[in-house]
């Protein structure tokens, strides 16, 4: 289970979220990666207590950290700017999420640091992005991805207040996508020699996010507005409530295609024929009654049965709406290989999993999260026992 990262040595001045979760992505894919903490430690450590446990879990923490190696270094200290600097030397790879007036401080910035290791693939992760004004200005992913690429506000209902996303969403996103950059620039240096740097942005990741909204907007020069489930234009993407009050979603994007099977599964194939909803137009223009008959229909089942007449039609798509409790006891789930057992030293714990896989060089989790500072005897042997800063 050594990973197609094998090899591959990467040093991490990272915190919080978006730049660990790059470097845990990377460590499951079989890199060494080194986390370069200062005697503080990373303030992600915190978030158990943030969340209101004093159990000796950090389940946050844990996903974008496992299979780390830890070293603390003060980086306050021309000592510790050395030590950093030794590490970078032996390094492929450069990942931070530091904001890049502090890195500039540092001497740890895109331009020094690749100008001294021309090799080197440097990852930055960035809340504004890398140039203008607002460069470095401080940025979480719910204002960088979430507030400001216009998504809160595309997903929020006229008239009501903006959602709140859930912990991380745009930070394991921007994540994946510079593990991904880093592979792509890993490639091309395979072939030219030449190390580059890899920069990835929230508010660009919440762009992208939202970018069938945004191109429609740029090539069209409007906007497309926020379904509400009573005003679908189109009842058979919508979501419906069976009799035991379980939520689902079903999916018939292609009018021709997906509606007949829906008008068989909900016992009404006469409605094929019906005026009103002959056609995709005639369901729009009548969107409100079908979407009150489905609410009805769908009301006098459980959604367990309603699964197994949905499954007699191969072109019917729905999905549940699970809980979290919904979505761990889903076969399907865990059979798609979604949790993962991460050695612990005594057994395994089970996780969360990355979203990819590979098939000829899997790899996966090798150990926990380090505890801070845990490996930093080891670094330092590995570089002939420099003074600890």
């Amino acid at each position: 289970m050594a990973g197609p990262m094998e090899g591959v040595r990467v040093v991490e001045l990272g915190v919080w979220i978006a730049g660990p979760a790059a470097g845990g992505i990377l460590a499951d894919w079989g890199a060494d990666v080194v986390k370069i903490e200062p005697p503080s430690g990373d303030p992600a450590r915190t978030f158990a207590r943030m969340l209101g446990s004093d159990l000796p879990f950090n389940p946050p923490f844990e996903l974008d950290n496992r299979g780390k190696r830890s070293i603390v270094i003060d980086l306050s200290r021309e000592a510790g700017r050395d030590l950093a600097e030794k590490l970078v030397a032996g390094a492929d790879v450069f990942l931070t999420n530091v904001r890049l007036g502090a890195l500039e401080r540092l001497g740890l910035d895109p331009v020094s640091v690749t100008s001294r290791h021309p090799r080197l693939i440097y990852a930055a992760v960035t809340g504004y992005g890398m140039e203008g004004p607002e460069r470095d200005r401080a940025a979480y992913d719910i204002s960088a991805f979430w507030a400001r690429s216009g998504l809160a506000h595309l997903l929020t209902y006229p008239g009501r207040e903006p959602p709140f996303q859930r912990g991380g969403m745009g930070d394991h996103g921007v994540g994946m996508a510079a593990a991904a950059g880093v592979a792509a620039a890993l490639l091309s240096r395979s072939r030219s020699e030449r190390g580059q740097v890899v920069s990835v942005s929230l508010l660009r990741h919440g762009v992208y996010t939202i970018g069938f909204d945004l191109n429609t907007a740029l090539m069209w020069g409007q906007g497309i507005r926020v379904g509400t489930r009573t005003a679908m234009g189109n009842p058979c993407i919508n979501n419906y409530v069976a009799g035991d009050g379980r939520p689902f979603w079903i999916v018939g994007l292609e009018g021709e295609r997906h509606w007949p099977p829906l008008a068989r599964a909900v016992g009404h194939p006469e409605w094929l024929t019906d005026p009103r909803f002959a056609t995709g137009r005639d369901r729009a223009t009548h969107a409100a009654e079908l979407i009150a008959l489905l609410d009805e229909v769908f009301a006098g089942r459980d959604l367990g049965a309603w699964a197994e007449v949905f499954a007699t039609e191969p072109d019917f798509f729905w999905a549940p709406v699970n809980s979290v409790e919904d979505l761990l006891a889903d076969t399907q789930f865990v059979a798609a290989g979604g949790i993962v057992e991460v050695p612990d030293g005594v057994g395994t714990t089970p996780m969360v999993a990355m979203p990819a896989d590979f098939h000829g060089t899997p790899g996966g989790p090798r150990w926990v999260a380090p505890a801070l500072g845990e490996h930093t005897d080891e670094v330092l042997a590995e570089l002939g026992n420099p003074t600890a800063p």
